[in-house]
Parts: structure tokens; C-alpha cells; sequence
């Protein structure tokens, strides 16, 4: 008898959903990229409804529905840490509790709305942190493996070390609230000027630009830090569980005035407090992975949480750590709940065998809407535009390498949408890694956002050891993984001495638009099982250049979640100053284009245009 299970995250970050049938993982997106709203934490509508028609079924058929977190335990923590801190924190109690009476609270009642009163089966509520465990380790390769979890926090736990064999996980060991580091990394976040819970991709992006001259202000007044990585923050530096912001007046003391203000100019300070609290991140996940591998004695290592999508912690853990082997979950924060929840269902509570197979069962995770032909040329019709029609794989793969070979760049939609926060190859912007120009062109012309941020690069797999410091053996299928460039490919730096942001000029090996300024790369290997069509383009573009790499960026501007759909992709290729647009095996040429289609961009950059 087949076995269908829905797996919901929603209410806090990225809601999402998931469905398995017969333990497969069938479907899975977040609610942010049919919304366009991005980040959308409120019911995902939009994914359930999506997951149901990919499976073919209606809620009604359904045998499980599983929630990623137990909302009365978190509750007894909103409600505990209150009364902890009272009377500080009513204002901050006055603005949560509507929602939680009016909906979180209510939750059953949410999902019967959600599911249109057609399910009528037991829900099952896992727990926050065993949502994000089961992530990590079912549809890893592993048969056995160390599970580390980190994030903000769960119910109560902000950390969980535990160990997964065939078809169960155990959590042993947790940090609990208010002691989390993926809280003190946001109140970095916050207090450098960006958005908590959207930001923390820019501080690990500027931490190379400055020097950790805070981080023993960080390890000696903040932290009481232990061997085994477990720690307790001073809470009077902080203000996250009382008030409505991240950071209290004796942070700011600390560290020589108040927090920068959004989109104030960046200075030296927040150069040096990124590059601070990122080291420090560095050693406690270092010191955890340690503890851990010293309890469990497993040489294979699983992560999750929003701690997890620190790629540059991650890269020092494959190099660094005592684990032989990594596997991360690709969407590592909340919305990989969803799908948690779901196997945790599968595996956990009806006691499926697990068969672990290679490369892994995220099946690349391409896992959403997939790419229609006839409803993209419909749109590309009702838009008036020209296109190009190419049906063979190798004269398009040829065509587009020789646009990018010509500094051109290419917005690519191919196949099934990405499930997590990284675009994999099939809803990017691909760009010339070779063009000492292309990381500010990409930045300010096409993303929007500041020039400092740094790209990926897409990379052959079984030419990654040849550019990046990793072995043979290594991948890095979901650009979860920081690694230095090789030194023979690193070029000397000019006579001219740039300091700070300026640094982002500097051409520092043969493929400066992917070298970061401490020559570093965030890497995503490609090969032919998961990625087919990018690594033919790939080939193509080496071919034409003898360089196996691309710069791979997500297919969005500033402030707009990933694309989903072709009118998404069209939408956006006209609102920038983007080149050039495939989807599936049509090729768009901005000049082509008729004027009707260049007025789009006004509109979409009014409504795009902050974060």
C-alpha cells in the first residue's frame, strides 16, 4: 500500500512544504517563490498545493501530515522567558502574543484550513531540532553518521549533537535558549545594519574585508565558551529576550557606538566585527564537531540548521574537523524542516528500512516546479518577445558558452526548481569567472546589491582539485563548502594598496570573479548525475575557453526571492541590465526585444528595489 506524507514549516522563516511517497522525496519548495514575497513565513499555501498536484493526489489521500516543530513548547518558552525578564519585555510580549492566540496556538485548526478540511487523520508534531536531524541524515549517503544541529533556536534547543544509524537518529546533548550562536551571529548581523534572518549572508561576505580585532572582546566578555563547544552568553549585552531589538546599550559600549544604520556606508568597525564574530563562529562549531566526534567515534558528519549555511565554518570542518566525510543538508534552515518532518515520519515512527545510496536522496535537490515548454512559449508569446528555439542539447549548450565567453550574461532556467536558498544551475545567472570586472557589473547592474558581496563558481567536478584547494575525491554538489583557491592559479597583487571595501577591485587570481579578497571560493561542483545539462554547458564553455568554471549566482535582484516560474524569469531578465535569457531551449537576446517588454523594468525595480 502506498504511504503519502506532507511535511509543513511555517509561522517563523521560509515556510515550506514537502511530500514522500513510499519514503521518495516527490516534492518540495518554499512558499517564498510562488509569493514572491520573500522569506514568507506565513502558511505555505502555494508549496502544499504545489506538492499535492506533483504527487497527484489530494489532501485526502494523504496518510501523514507532519509538522516540523511542537508549537506548545516553544509557546512555554515565549511564556517562561517573559516572566524571566518581566517587566521588561511587555512591549515585545504585546507584539507576539495576537499571532500567537489568533493562529500559532491554533494550529490543528490551521493545518484543516490549509489542507481545505479534507484530511482527517492525526497531525504529528516533531520537534524543532529533530526536524532539522532528520534533514540532515535520511537522505544522506551515509548508513551511520554524527548529526550536528545549530541554528537560533527551536523550541528550547539552539544546538543538538546526536548520531543516526539506519533508520533512527537519537539527539544526546542540546544548548538551550537563551544561549544560541546562531543568535549571536544575527545580533552581528543586526548590529553591523543588515536584516536579521537575511543578512547574515552579507557579514560572512564582508568578513574577509576586515581583521578579528574584537574576536577576544567576543571569546572573554560575551561568551563563556567550553572545550566541549557548549557556551553561555552575558545577556546584558544583549537585548533579544526582552526587547525588539538583537543588541543592548553595553554592546554598543563594547563596541564603540550604536549599530549602523541600514544602508549607511560601511565602515572600517563593521569590516572588523564581521571578520571578528566570524572567527569565533569558526572555533565553537570547530570545538562541537571535536566533542562530537569524539562521543559518537563515527567518521561521516551531518548538518543542518541555519548555522549550517555558514559555508566558510562548513569548509573548515571538511578540512579541519576529525570526520572523514560531510553532508549538509541544502535547505539547512527552516524550510528544510518541512521535509525532516517527513522522513523523521517515514523512518522514525513507521520503522521503514533505509537504504542509503550515492550521490545521496535529495536527488540533487531539484525538487520544485519544473519548466514547461508549452507554457513558456505561451509566455513568451503573450509578452510579444523574440525568441530563439534550439532543441539540440550541444548547438544550445555552444551557443550560450559563446555568449558568456564574450563577457555576456546569462540568465539560465532549466528543469526543476531548487529547493533551499542556493540556485544549483537551474534558476541562475551565469557570468565569465575569467573578467576582472564581472563581480561589480553582476552586483550593480544586474543584482542590485552592494559590489562587496562575492560570487560562486560553478566548477567540473573532476577539474575542482585542479583550481580549489580540496582532494580528488571532495564535492560540493549544493555550494555549501568554502574552500582556498589553489595557489598556482592566485595571480600577484598591483603595486596599488587598497584597503577595505576598495580590496574588491583587486584581481587576485585567474579567475578573480569568484576570488574572494582572502582567496577563497564558495564552490559548487557539478557532474553529469545530477546536473547533466549544466555540466554540458560547462564543457561547451571550456571548449571555447579552456576554463571549466562559471560564475553562478541566484536568478533574482536584491530583495526578490529566487524565480519560480518562466514569467518570474522574463520579468526579472527585462527589469535588469541582463544579456541574455535561456529557459529550457529558448534563447532571448535583450537587444531583440520589443520596447513593451523594456518598460517592465520600472515597475518591477519599485517593487524590488530594498531588502
Amino acid at each position: 500500500m502506498t504511504v503519502r506524507i506532507l511535511g509543513i514549516s511555517a509561522y517563523y522563516h521560509d515556510s515550506a512544504a514537502s511530500l514522500l511517497v513510499d519514503g521518495k522525496i516527490v516534492a518540495a519548495a518554499q512558499e517564498e517563490r510562488f509569493t514572491r514575497k520573500k522569506h514568507d513565513a506565513g502558511f505555505p499555501q502555494h508549496a502544499v498545493d504545489y506538492c499535492l498536484r506533483e504527487g497527484g493526489i489530494t489532501a485526502g489521500e494523504l496518510d501523514h501530515v507532519a509538522f516540523y516543530e511542537k508549537p506548545f513548547l516553544r509557546f512555554e518558552r515565549l511564556l517562561e522567558t517573559y516572566l524571566a525578564v518581566a517587566p521588561a519585555g511587555f512591549p515585545s510580549f504585546l507584539k507576539a502574543m495576537p499571532q500567537w492566540i489568533h493562529q500559532k496556538l491554533q494550529l490543528p485548526k490551521e493545518l484543516n484550513r490549509g489542507l481545505d478540511g479534507l484530511y482527517r487523520k492525526p497531525y504529528v508534531f516533531t520537534e524543532h531540532h529533530e526536524s532539522h536531524a532528520a534533514s540532515a541524515f535520511f537522505p544522506s549517503p551515509f548508513d551511520e553518521a554524527a548529526i550536528l544541529t545549530v541554528d537560533g533556536v527551536g523550541e528550547w534547543a539552539t544546538a543538538s549533537l546526536g548520531y543516526g544509524k539506519g533508520n533512527k537518529i537519537k539527539l544526546n546533548h542540546e544548548l538551550r535558549f537563551p544561549h544560541s550562536l546562531g543568535l549571536l551571529y544575527s545580533a552581528f548581523t543586526y548590529f553591523c545594519g543588515f536584516k536579521v534572518n537575511s543578512g547574515e549572508y552579507k557579514l560572512m561576505g564582508l568578513a574577509p574585508y576586515g581583521e578579528p580585532v574584537y574576536a577576544s572582546d567576543i571569546r572573554e566578555k560575551l561568551l563563556d565558551l567550553r572545550e566541549d563547544g557548549s557556551f553561555r552568553l552575558d545577556q546584558s549585552y544583549f537585548n533579544y529576550c526582552q526587547g525588539l531589538t538583537m543588541t543592548s546599550k553595553k554592546f554598543a559600549a563594547l563596541f564603540e557606538g550604536p549599530p549602523r544604520s541600514p544602508e549607511s556606508a560601511i565602515t572600517k568597525r563593521e569590516l572588523d566585527l564581521a571578520a571578528s564574530v566570524q572567527v569565533v563562529v569558526e572555533e565553537i562549531v570547530l570545538k562541537m564537531a571535536r566533542h562530537l566526534h569524539r562521543i559518537s567515534g563515527s567518521k561521516n558528519l551531518c548538518l543542518a540548521g541555519g548555522v549550517a549555511l555558514n559555508c566558510v565554518a562548513n569548509g573548515r570542518l571538511l578540512r579541519e574537523s576529525p570526520f572523514e566525510k560531510l553532508w549538509i543538508q541544502p535547505a539547512a534552515g527552516d524550510a528544510g524542516g518541512a521535509l525532516g518532518a517527513a522522513l523523521f515520519t517515514w523512518y522514525q515512527l513507521r520503522e521503514k528500512v533505509r537504504t542509503p545510496s550515492r550521490p545521496d536522496r535529495q536527488y540533487a535537490s531539484l525538487l520544485g516546479p519544473r519548466i514547461d515548454k508549452v507554457i513558456t512559449e505561451n509566455v513568451l508569446k503573450s509578452r510579444s518577445a523574440v525568441y530563439h528555439f534550439v532543441e539540440e542539447e550541444e548547438q544550445l549548450c555552444s551557443r550560450v558558452a559563446g555568449y558568456l565567453a564574450g563577457g555576456r550574461v546569462v540568465g539560465w532556467v532549466q528543469g526543476r526548481m531548487e529547493f533551499g536558498p542556493r540556485a544549483l544551475g537551474s534558476r541562475s545567472i551565469l557570468g565569465d569567472p575569467r573578467s576582472p570586472d564581472m563581480q561589480r557589473v553582476m552586483n550593480l547592474k544586474i543584482k542590485y546589491r552592494e559590489s562587496f558581496r562575492p560570487f560562486a563558481p560553478i566548477v567540473k567536478r573532476e577539474r575542482a582539485a585542479e583550481y580549489f584547494d580540496m582532494s580528488p575525491e571532495d564535492e560540493s554538489p549544493y555550494m555549501l563548502i568554502v574552500a582556498p583557491v589553489n595557489k598556482e592559479k592566485r595571480v600577484g597583487l598591483s603595486d596599488r594598496k587598497m584597503e577595505g571595501l576598495e580590496r574588491v577591485k583587486e584581481v587576485r587570481s585567474t579567475i578573480p570573479a569568484v576570488t574572494h579578497v582572502d582567496y577563497s571560493a564558495r564552490i559548487q561542483t557539478v557532474d553529469t548525475e545530477r546536473s547533466p545539462r549544466l555540466h554540458a554547458l560547462l564543457e561547451a564553455f571550456e571548449s571555447e575557453t579552456g576554463c571549466p568554471a562559471l560564475i553562478n549566482t541566484s536568478f533574482n535582484v536584491r530583495g526578490e526571492p529566487i524565480v519560480c516560474t518562466a514569467e518570474d524569469a522574463f520579468r526579472c531578465f527585462m527589469a535588469t541590465e541582463m544579456d541574455v535569457l535561456v529557459i529550457g531551449d529558448y534563447i532571448l537576446l535583450k537587444p531583440e526585444q520589443p520596447q513593451s517588454a523594456h518598460d517592465e523594468r520600472a515597475s518591477h525595480l519599485a517593487r524590488y528595489g530594498a531588502d
